[in-house]
Order: C-alpha cells, then sequence, then structure tokens
C-alpha cells in the first residue's frame, strides 16, 4: 500500500494546458476513482501519475517520497489499460509470467506466483489458451492478473471495463471491488461510468477542463453536490434545472418563484441570506418530485407525460413543462400511465437545490 500526493500538477502540451494545478491527496488503501466528461483531463492525470507523462510543473509524492522525475518503473506502479495490451503469441501463463521474468526472478518462484494470481482471478483452467481464444472479461482478468503479480503499491485502471457488455462489466466491477478488498492496495480507477464511479469507489474525483471540481465519498457528492456541473453530471437521469427567483428572504429562509411549474412560493431553508429578486437555478432529483399529488398538495404544478421508459424496477416519465427542457420523473408505481396523460406533481422544498447565476450551490 502507499499514499499519493499531488501538489499543484500542471500539464501543457505546447501552449496548451489541460491539468491546471491538482491538488490532492490519497491515503493508503484508498480505492479513489476520477470520473468526468470526455477531454476533461482524467486519462491523461493518470498517465501523469504512472510517469507515462512528463509533469510540466508542480510534484508528485509517494510515500513521502518525491516521485516527479522518476522513471515509471521505479514508481512502484502497475496500470491496467482499456485495450488489455496482452502479448497475443503468449499463452495465459506466459503473459503472467512475462513482468517476473524481466525482473530476473527465479523460475520457481514465477511458477508458484503465476499459480497464485490464476487462482485469485479464476483464470486457472485458461493458463495454456492465447488470449484469442478469450473472452473480453477473461482478457481483462489476465491483464488484472498480470498487474498483481507485479506486487506494486498503486493500482491504476484505465476506463478497464468500456470494452466489455453490460454483463461484463458488472462482473467485472464486482471482481475488482473484491479483489481490492482482498488486496488492499491504493487503487485509482478513471472512468466516465458513473455508475462505476458510485458502486466502486471510497471516494470520487469529478474532473472537468482539466481541475477538480468536488471531492467526496459517492453519496456525499450525489446528494449535496458544491456546484451545477457535478449535480448534472453526477445521477442518471440527470438532475431537472429550472429558472427560479427570490421573491422574498426572511433570514435564510427563501421563497422561491419557479415560473416554468407556475409555482409562486416555494419555500426553501439556506444557510445564508439571498437578495430578493436574485435569479437562481433550482435542482431537483427525477425520484425527488412527488407523483400524482393530491389536490391540497402546495407547489403542485401540471405536466403531460411525452415519454416513458419503463424498467421494470422502476419508471422515468420525461414531461412536457411548456418549457424547451424535459422534466424527469421517477416513479416506481406509474406502470398504467401512458404517453400523453396528464399528471398533478409537487416539488419537495426540502429536497431541492439552489445554484447562483455561476453555478455555485448556495447553501
Amino acid at each position: 500500500m502507499a499514499n499519493l500526493a499531488l501538489q499543484q500538477l500542471k500539464k501543457n502540451f505546447d501552449q496548451h494546458t489541460v491539468i491546471h494545478g491538482i491538488d490532492l491527496t490519497i491515503e493508503n488503501g484508498e480505492f479513489i476513482v476520477f470520473v468526468g466528461p470526455s477531454g476533461c483531463g482524467k486519462s491523461t492525470l493518470l498517465r501523469m501519475i504512472a510517469g507515462l507523462e512528463t509533469i510540466s510543473d508542480g510534484s508528485l509524492w509517494i510515500d513521502e517520497q518525491d516521485m516527479t522525475a522518476q522513471n515509471a518503473a521505479d514508481r512502484g506502479i502497475a496500470m491496467v489499460f482499456q485495450s488489455y495490451a496482452l502479448y497475443p503469441n503468449m499463452s495465459v501463463r506466459a503473459n503472467l509470467a512475462y513482468p517476473l521474468e524481466m525482473a530476473k526472478k527465479r523460475k520457481d518462484e514465477v511458477a508458484s506466483k503465476v499459480s497464485d494470481v490464476a487462482k485469485k482471478l479464476h483464470l486457472t483452467e485458461l493458463l495454456e489458451r492465447l488470449p484469442r481464444e478469450l473472452s473480453g472479461g477473461q482478457r481483462q482478468r489476465v491483464a488484472i492478473g498480470r498487474a498483481i503479480i507485479r506486487e506494486p503499491k498503486i493500482f491504476l485502471f484505465d476506463e478497464p471495463l468500456s470494452n466489455l457488455d453490460a454483463e461484463l462489466r458488472l462482473q467485472m466491477r464486482i471482481e475488482i471491488a473484491k479483489l481490492h478488498e482482498a488486496l488492499g492496495n491504493t487503487m485509482i480507477y478513471v472512468t466516465h461510468d458513473q455508475l462505476e464511479a458510485m458502486t466502486l469507489a471510497d471516494r470520487i474525483v469529478v474532473l472537468r477542463d482539466g481541475q477538480i471540481e468536488q471531492v467526496g465519498k459517492p453519496l456525499a457528492i450525489y446528494h449535496d453536490p458544491d456546484n451545477i456541473f457535478v449535480a448534472g453530471f453526477i445521477g442518471s437521469p440527470r438532475m431537472n434545472f429550472l429558472r427560479a427567483r427570490v421573491r422574498a428572504c426572511n433570514g435564510t429562509q427563501l421563497q422561491v418563484e419557479v415560473a416554468e411549474l407556475g409555482i409562486e412560493c416555494l419555500v426553501c431553508e439556506v444557510g445564508s441570506t439571498v437578495a430578493e429578486g436574485t435569479e437562481l437555478t433550482l435542482g431537483i432529483r427525477p425520484e425527488h418530485v412527488i407523483s400524482q399529488a393530491p389536490s391540497e398538495q402546495i407547489n403542485a404544478f401540471e405536466a403531460t407525460i411525452a415519454y416513458a421508459e419503463r424498467l421494470g424496477h422502476t419508471n422515468y416519465l420525461y414531461l412536457d413543462i411548456g418549457s424547451e427542457a424535459m422534466f424527469v420523473l421517477e416513479d416506481r408505481h406509474a406502470d398504467s400511465l401512458n404517453t400523453h396523460a396528464s399528471l398533478r406533481l409537487a416539488i419537495d422544498p426540502q429536497k431541492v437545490l439552489l445554484f447562483d447565476a455561476e453555478g455555485a450551490r448556495v447553501r
């Protein structure tokens, strides 16, 4: 295991800066997931940690040792790639043994470690096969095994499951989680898949344009995002966003008008004073909308179902509220509702999140 510290880490390609002064500390044995949209810099940052990309500025420390200028081979890191990167003309056994043979280990030690790793990853029956004779999930297990066998301090995973189908991704997520529990090594995992991030991570690092937007435990980031970008990126379907205006402010109690829904006075509690007339963005997750609200329900509004996704365990209803954006509702009991049906809904003010004009959270 190892701890890792990034201090004002920067990466430039010619005159273009892609990583803008990252500060991050990762503790021994943590499972950290870098998540963000395509082009946000998450894979570049991972390659900088691995030593596959040079660091333009700042420093990288592993176990209190400055590794900024150290070669990749000297950092005690193993990396698992999206493309598996197996030797096609070598058997599974030879692929697993190769890193140890390059390190001049004894033959009996190599054989013992290959056997142990194969058993751990359920590869024993596949040791004599070539990569082309394996499924995608089996190839990824071999790639992970080749990383494990080196006994690194830190494991890096660069979107390792993106080439797999949905069922294999689920299976491999479980196997990677169990592997982390068994080994206890520090692991850093890059993905654009929110489900992988939410289910695997001890902490999530949300990146945008080469900068960290928020770091925290998965459920903390989901329920308590710092800004509108994080709120919209984490969660599927994404959070509903609506224009809102402060009608009155009584201490930290805001009376908010949401014209798009025809709501004149939604009372929200925040920890700061906001001036009357301030334009805000209101966010509400699909599962926090009250469906089929009774006639006496306050903060109610009418909407029409434009499209329904029925997933068996739940339903996502895409509603026409008379604006350009669709409003999404999750309802586990809406199996009988059809397209164009009219619903009476309501907003739970305790579940509302508010954001200012710059996208920062109003707390």
